[in-house]
């Protein structure tokens, strides 16, 4: 495969609202030789996600309420297993990052006096959340790609990433196909500067809300030597199946009915009402779901996330279908709103949705979030909602410093595919996360240039990355199975929902281990050879499984150094108590309540053996600092290499 070539300063892959906020900051800076890269412009998560009002978590700018940039650092810190460093940026940039959005056109609402009001979000008690309504982190991604055009920044599409090219621990560029037609061509892009951009390694999961078109590319960065952080921390929700869209916030608080049926429709069920002999007790955990929308271990017990342990059953256990059912009140044709608990009815009087039928009440609290299914061929007046258990968000990813950097020199992580979020973070959080670290990976980069020019590799080093390439790019030639790419994705897609889902157990993370790293290593038996579009295929694929070992691999570990239960995942342990007595299947877990919130987990992978090496550190505090303004503007000054 012919393989051609370009240099750039500065190479960011993924053009999510991610990776166009780190592109145009790098603009900004004066970084103008910056290339941004991408399989597909329109693709990912940022532009075909979002849920009943997506959130965009940040410092309270209205009202009286107190708030401060080490009050949100201190709250996200305590969010388990958060860098410190990290948690103090995040805040500190979120005013900046989110007023920079909002001056480019995205709507958030204000009051008539331009305050940017907010509300609660889960595992929130602040009201920070604000929400430009269910497509915010699409009107971010096109906004920010306007200002792009603008900027002349130069987009390198169809450009699907293979590998990232390192000499001694540093990275020099990647290596892409070219997706433009049957034939197939790559490319080489070398940089002194690499910024990942490519979300979460989303098509692990069978089970899934994440588009179809996020893939994700963080099999490439374990590769390349870069460690895994906290890669045990998923969010799981419910989520319609079709379209993938979350079922949270409003979706819940309207108090919709959940059916089940059997495969082909039959056998109707109103199946909570097995396990709420009160149903207005049922129907106070449904309005919670809203707030306490991602499967929580410690409210798995009482609490609202029994119903996702509910469904999780009927859907996994039972092999049924679920339901939403927007067009009938549940147990009961008419509610007394008054004998709701006191949070749901005192909200839904106040919202002037105490009337009528689910339907009745989502359209007068969110018409948005009604009409994004009609948009999309579901009329909920009539119709119901089929949803499932899914992957929704993964809040570890690549481990960073406080500028973002991974433990790859000169390769930068930012947006979903960096791991600073911890165990249970705010809802919102992700979207002001891959601002912030946007603009710090940019910050970093130009200060290395200020300080000193950079350097190409030597004509030796480059040779040796391009035999490593055309040795790469050969892989697929040796294929010999029978097997389509798609049955292999589908099968080991189903096997990690299963097995590294929601729930997990020792033994069936250890064989489903096996089973994925048997089938990365021999997979050119296992597929047939592939050509023309489908080559893209089969390297994603690779790339995916690889992203599965070192997820099982930290998944497997935790269980055998803490097993305890915390965040999105019950890990079973039979000394452990009863995650639910109305739950049947009686999973018994032990709650970590803490214990471990202060040590991260890092995980590095072997590209020769396919082994992964987890160790544990404490987490990185909060910085102490110095706010004597002379101090930090001489600081500054000398960091910026102002007059000097």
């Amino acid at each position: 495969m012919h393989i051609r070539e370009r240099k750039t300063d500065n190479l960011v892959i993924g053009s999510g609202a991610a990776g166009f906020a780190a592109s145009l900051r790098l603009l900004q800076l004066g970084e103008r030789n910056t290339v941004l890269a991408t399989d597909h412009v329109n693709a990912g998560t940022s532009r075909n996600t979002g849920s009943d009002k997506q959130t965009y978590y940040k410092l309270s700018l209205a009202g009286d309420a107190p708030d401060s940039v080490r009050q949100m650092a201190r709250d996200l810190f305590r969010c388990q297993c958060v860098d410190g460093d990290t948690a103090l940026a995040e805040a500190a940039l979120s005013a900046r990052c989110f007023y920079w959005l909002a001056e480019m056109g995205v709507p958030f609402p204000s009051t008539e006096f331009d305050e940017f009001m907010g509300y609660r979000t889960d595992h929130d008690a602040s009201c920070r959340a604000t929400s430009a309504g269910p497509y915010t982190s699409r009107m971010m991604t096109e906004a920010l790609e306007r200002r792009a055009g603008e900027e002349k920044l130069e987009i390198l599409d169809g450009r699907q990433l293979l590998k990232i090219l390192t000499h001694e621990g540093r990275a020099l560029g990647a290596l892409f196909l070219v997706l433009n037609g049957a034939d197939a061509e790559a490319e080489i892009v070398w940089a002194d500067n690499v910024i990942l951009a490519t979300g979460a390694p989303a098509g692990m999961y069978r089970d899934s809300v994440y588009p179809a078109s996020q893939i994700g590319g963080s099999g490439a960065a374990f590769e390349a030597g870069a460690a895994g952080k906290n890669l045990t921390e998923w969010q799981f929700g419910l989520a319609s199946k079709n379209p993938r869209w979350n079922v949270s916030g409003t979706y819940m608080q309207v108090l919709p009915r959940f059916v089940s049926t059997d495969e082909a429709g039959g056998d109707e069920r109103e199946f909570l009402a097995e396990y709420y002999p009160d149903r207005y007790a049922m129907l106070g955990n449904i309005f919670l779901k809203g707030y306490q929308w991602p499967f929580d271990a410690a409210k798995a017990s009482d609490g609202s996330s029994e119903i996702d342990l509910f469904v999780y059953r009927e859907t996994v256990v039972r092999k049924r279908r679920v339901f939403l059912d927007f067009t009938k009140n549940p147990g009961i044709e008419d509610i007394d709103f008054t004998k709701l608990p006191e949070e749901a009815s005192q909200y839904l009087a106040k919202a002037g949705a105490d009337f009528g039928k689910p339907i009745d009440r989502l359209e007068k609290m969110n018409q948005p979030a009604a009409s994004f299914y009609r948009e999309h061929g579901i009329d909920l007046r009539s119709q119901r909602l089929e949803i499932a258990l899914c992957a929704q968000h993964n809040n570890g990813g690549l481990a960073g410093d406080a500028f973002w950097e991974s433990s790859v020199s000169h390769l930068f992580a930012v947006g979903e595919v960096n791991g600073s979020h911890g165990v249970t973070r705010p809802g919102g959080t992700a979207l002001n996360a891959g601002q912030c670290g946007a603009l710090r990976a940019a910050e970093c980069i130009r200060i290395r240039h200020l300080e000193q020019a950079a350097q190409a590799p030597d004509e030796e080093i480059r040779r040796d990355l391009r035999r490593q390439a055309a040795g790469f790019l050969a892989l697929p030639d040796g294929c010999c199975g029978t097997q389509s790419v798609a049955s292999v994705w589908r099968s080991a897609a189903e096997r990690m929902s299963r097995c590294g889902g929601v729930i997990r157990e020792e033994g069936q993370l250890k064989e489903a281990l096996r089973r994925t790293r048997e089938m990365a290593v021999n997979l050119g038996q296992y597929t047939k050879k592939p050509s023309g579009y489908e080559i893209g295929a089969w390297f994603r694929l690779r790339d995916m499984l690889i992203s599965q070992i070192v997820y099982l691999s930290a998944m497997l570990d935790y269980c055998q150094t803490c097993g305890a239960s915390r965040g999105s995942a019950l890990y079973l342990d039979a000394s452990g108590e009863r995650v639910s007595e109305r739950f049947p299947e009686q999973i018994r877990c032990r709650l970590d309540a803490g214990k471990w919130g202060g040590r991260i987990q890092e995980a590095r992978l072997d590209p020769v053996t396919l082994s992964v090496r987890c160790t544990w550190r404490p987490v990185r505090p909060v910085p102490e600092t110095d706010y004597f303004f002379e101090n930090q503007w001489r600081k500054y000054r000398e960091r910026w290499h102002i007059d000097s």
